[in-house]
């Protein structure tokens, strides 16, 4: 059996009992990082040495399936360095492949840094949608927070903490520099932090500079923010990706409240844009 077993976040006393049964007891145990985990079982005491796998992005695709044959005879016990696994870390494709080949999955509930910072945050927790890490580059980026600028659910993300300034930047300028919005820092830890205000405000505030691990939530829509002008771009940067006209058009309007109509037009009438 595939075992997934959520790990502390930052403050080891988080560790739950069922999770230190499963490292005292494991036989095989494939981390994202074998050498966090050596020092996990370290710290908690643990005295089993079982026979670490790496398991991280770069190599779960070819690793999956040699682990879930390998879960046919015993269990193995699937950790990412802090949380859950699966989340914006490994072990999707191991999950996805257990459920195909009909190997059974199970998992050790504990800390998550996704619920850990909503619920701190101040902001709606009724219906919340996690985005995980945000694109890199500016373009990407752009095009993925205007999909979500209607979005009326509290949004939940991770992000670096070199690039958090641009990133809330880029939200106040996609969501609106009002929207409310936490930053929720080094949770569990000793110096946890957890920043509430405008997006506009936020961003300010991390020009500064921040450390540590970085939790956004921003709250939902009530209604269109991103701006016209910013819409007429979005539609013009994914006819530039080969999109039809129309489709992009739609596309748009759907996610940013704007006529599919006059986003047709506008873009029509710049130079160079074809339909």
């Amino acid at each position: 059996m595939i075992i997934l077993a959520a790990t502390p976040i930052g403050n080891l006393g988080d560790a739950t009992r069922r999770l230190v049964e499963a490292l005292e007891s494991a036989q095989v145990i494939a981390s994202e990082d074998t050498r966090t985990t050596q020092r996990l079982l370290v710290a908690l005491g643990i005295q089993n040495r079982p026979r670490l796998i790496a398991l991280h992005d770069h190599n779960e695709k070819a690793r999956a399936a040699e682990l879930v044959e390998l879960a046919r005879e015993t269990d193995v016990l699937l950790l990412s360095d802090a949380g859950m696994p699966t989340i914006s870390d490994p072990g999707f494709g191991v999950v996805a492949t257990a459920a195909a080949a009909g190997v059974g999955v199970t998992v050790l509930p504990g800390p998550s840094a996704v619920v850990s910072a909503l619920a701190v945050s101040g902001l709606p927790t009724d219906r919340f949608t996690f985005e995980g890490f945000l694109p890199r580059k500016g373009a990407e980026q752009r095009r993925a927070l205007a999909a979500l600028a209607a979005e009326p659910r509290t949004m939940v993300f991770f992000e670096a903490p070199s690039r958090l300034a641009a990133t809330l930047a880029h939200m106040a300028g996609a969501f609106g520099a009002d929207r409310a919005a936490a930053v929720c820092r080094e949770l569990t830890k000793l110096h946890e932090e957890v920043r509430r205000g405008t997006l506009a405000e936020l961003a300010a505030w991390a020009e500064e500079g921040v450390r540590g691990e970085i939790v956004v939530v921003v709250s939902g829509s009530s209604g269109p923010r991103l701006s016209f002008e910013d819409a007429v771009a979005y539609v013009a940067d994914l006819l530039a990706q080969g999109k039809r006209l129309k489709d992009a058009s739609a596309e748009v309007a759907a996610a940013s409240g704007h006529s599919a109509r006059e986003l047709y037009n506008a873009v029509l009438a710049r130079p160079g844009e074809a339909g």
